[in-house]
């Protein structure tokens, strides 16, 4: 094999947000919770770019909160395990993938619910980068716990943060946004950072951001080939360094549903209910390379497809879309904002309102 196929998780295979749902599921008001902090991490990962922070840190901001509700890890492995939902015809996907690309995936995950998930589609979780941490390993006192729960009544009643499209500052924001940012960074960073909790965000470190271009990295590293022999997949902020990494360096960067940070920094956007576009474009890579991918998403038509992609895998496109093909398009200067639009509503639409508007 010379090409590498990565993928993000949560959009690309499956159609879960984890931490969201477990948030949600052991929670009071942990939807809203999640959600709040969820903005609160766009705002500093892609306006504010705080020094040291990167995209994907509410899943280490959430752990103190899940901590003071009792979720356990044993908790953690059972709700994952069967709360799982995919993307149709992923199973078949990554089988196919693994045929014909050393395979990866790439999460902000926690890794409760990459073990599940690896179980369930029968792919090697060596291959897995994802967030590692064990909530069994802190200790939490009924003060703190009386104090978290406190945090997260009022947590969940701030305003859910909006950030313009081209935000640059915090000053771009609604005041009582900015009022909920500065609430939020006494909150996080000097009350519960002051308690025995405060280690969780010192040790806990999400693979988000930088960590999944170093996944990246360490991923071709380990097969001994060439980044621009990868294809990389994603859907959100998360991925927007590895899109970065992949593509600058030849690679092919790739967004399944993607919201706008995804978009915006990937070549290629697909919206589809079904993940055999992800197998043909791995498929045109592998066999033909990044530049007939490019000019298939430029003309993604039957005839095109008929003259690029091979054969089975074709007979099996137009069995599950016999009419109109999900929609694959090169993402350019001119079509960006549209496509940015367009994807994040079909997002919200394959995934759900709530996990779709996550960041």
């Amino acid at each position: 094999m010379e090409k590498a196929f990565a993928s993000d998780c949560e959009g690309p295979i499956s159609k879960n947000d984890n931490a969201f749902e477990i948030a949600s599921h052991f929670i009071p008001k942990g939807d809203r919770l999640f959600t709040v902090l969820s903005r609160y991490d766009d705002v500093l990962a892609s306006v504010l770019k705080r020094s040291g922070y990167k995209a994907g840190s509410t899943l280490k901001l959430i752990v103190p909160f899940l901590k003071a509700h009792d979720v356990t890890d044993q908790k953690m492995r059972k709700f994952s395990a069967q709360s799982l939902t995919f993307i149709a015809n992923v199973k078949d996907t990554l089988r196919y993938v693994q045929g014909l690309a050393f395979s990866f995936i790439v999460s902000t995950s926690y890794e409760h619910f990459i073990e599940a998930l690896c179980n369930a589609l029968d792919f090697p979780y060596a291959n897995t980068y994802c967030t590692r941490v064990s909530i069994d390993e802190y200790s939490i006192t009924e003060e703190e716990k009386k104090k978290l729960k406190e945090f997260t009544r009022e947590i969940s009643q701030m305003p859910e943060i909006q950030i313009p499209l081209d935000a640059k500052s915090i000053s771009a924001l609604r005041e009582e946004h900015q009022k909920a940012i500065e609430r939020l960074d006494e909150i996080l960073w000097e009350e519960i950072a002051d308690t025995s909790l405060g280690r969780i965000y010192r040790e806990v470190d999400p693979v988000g951001g930088k960590e999944k271009a170093c996944a990246v990295k360490d991923a071709v590293r380990r097969v001994g080939i060439d980044v621009s022999n990868v294809v990389y997949v994603g859907d959100s902020i998360t991925d927007v360094e590895a899109f970065e990494y992949v593509r600058e360096s030849g690679g092919l960067a790739v967004s399944f549903n993607g919201n706008r940070y995804a978009i915006e920094s990937a070549e290629i956007a697909v919206l589809s209910e079904n993940s055999i576009a992800s197998a043909i474009i791995t498929d045109v890579f592998c066999r033909l390379g990044k530049q007939e991918v490019l000019r298939l998403a430029e003309d993604w038509t039957t005839e095109t497809l008929k003259r690029s992609v091979n054969q089975t895998l074709l007979g099996r496109l137009f069995e599950i879309y016999p009419s109109e093909l999900p929609k694959v398009q090169r993402i350019t200067s001119e079509n960006v904002r549209f496509l940015a639009k367009e994807s994040s509503e079909f997002r919200k639409k394959v995934r759900g309102e709530a996990i779709g508007r996550l960041g």
